[in-house]
């Protein structure tokens, strides 16, 4: 059931840009899974900006292109959580597979054909 449409995608990609931006200080992550939290803040802002749905800007990257990249970064988060490991009582691994569950719910709920 695609409940999520491109419009209301934009507004959730500029959110987990701010979301992302935040983290390191809302949860105290540690230096590494900061300046990761950093790095995926500039790569969605820039995804968000180059696709082509209502709040892109250059509208470079089609809304399934934008849709295909989110299921792979999904996977990817899993990868990095157990990189960064179980240091500081796991609050990174712990985080980073939080938000890659919040990344692949986004991507099933969303209608990449809406844009």
């Amino acid at each position: 059931m695609k409940v999520i449409n491109s419009r209301f995608h934009g507004i959730i990609d500029y959110l987990v840009v701010v979301f992302l931006v935040l983290s390191p200080t809302i949860f105290g992550l540690p230096e590494l899974a900061a300046t990761f939290a950093y790095i995926l803040a500039g790569v969605h802002l820039l995804l968000t900006v180059l696709t082509s749905f209502e709040f892109g800007v250059i509208k470079l990257i089609s809304f399934k292109l934008h849709g295909v990249i989110e299921l792979i970064v999904s996977f990817a988060l899993v990868g990095l959580a157990f990189y960064l490991g179980a240091e500081e009582g796991g609050l990174a691994r712990n985080f980073y597979i939080g938000f890659a569950v919040a990344v692949f719910l986004t991507w099933l709920l969303t209608n990449y054909r809406s844009a």
